[in-house]
């Protein structure tokens, strides 16, 4: 099976595979200082632990090994700033991959959440059987919007969505971009 490199070099930003417990320290610390930017759209931050952390870090390595999802830290100079991942969505077409990001208050506004969803989708398109790439997200948090509209991305679609976390309207965003649309 082919997947993504580990690490993806963007001049001042790197994409890098984690790596489990290592990682777990920092990973940690860097959502304790993101909880209330993160809260309003992140149903998973309700359960922020240690313990949780630590599960999540423990099921990359078998998420990765199946193309079940492809999950980077954000590395800048300040170390991790925040993760992003290539994923399969239950429910999506077999030839569909979503990306997802998220990160930490400071690091916002530098155009990095851009940068690194632009790389994913030229790593994406590279995997076989690969036709189309979506981000999801709730209308109403229009950073995380911003990010597909600069890149080209269509939208695709709204539907009815459980309201998991505190700002959530109960409807998802979908945005598209396709590999014809790429000219990849």
């Amino acid at each position: 099976m082919t997947t993504p490199p580990e690490s993806i070099t963007l001049d001042d930003l790197t994409l890098r595979r984690f790596d489990g417990e290592a990682d777990l320290p920092e990973l940690f610390r860097v959502i304790e200082e993101s909880l209330e930017h993160l809260r309003p759209w992140m149903p998973w931050v309700a359960t922020h632990s240690p313990d949780a952390t630590r599960a999540f870090l423990a099921g990359r390595a078998e998420q990765w090994e199946s193309g079940a999802a492809f999950t980077y830290a954000m590395v800048t100079e300040r170390g991790i700033v925040g993760a992003c991942q290539l994923f399969r969505r239950e429910g999506l077409p077999d030839d569909g991959l979503e990306i997802g990001y998220w990160l930490h208050p400071a690091a916002t506004g530098r155009g990095l959440a851009t940068r690194a969803v632009r790389a994913l989708v030229d790593e994406a398109f590279l995997l076989p059987g690969v036709d189309h790439v979506e981000i999801v997200h709730d209308p109403a948090n229009r950073a995380s919007g911003a990010v597909p509209a600069r890149l080209g991305f269509a939208e695709h679609l709204c539907r009815p969505a459980e309201r998991l976390a505190p700002a959530q309207t109960g409807v998802d965003k979908v945005w598209r971009l396709t590999r014809a649309r790429t000219g990849l």
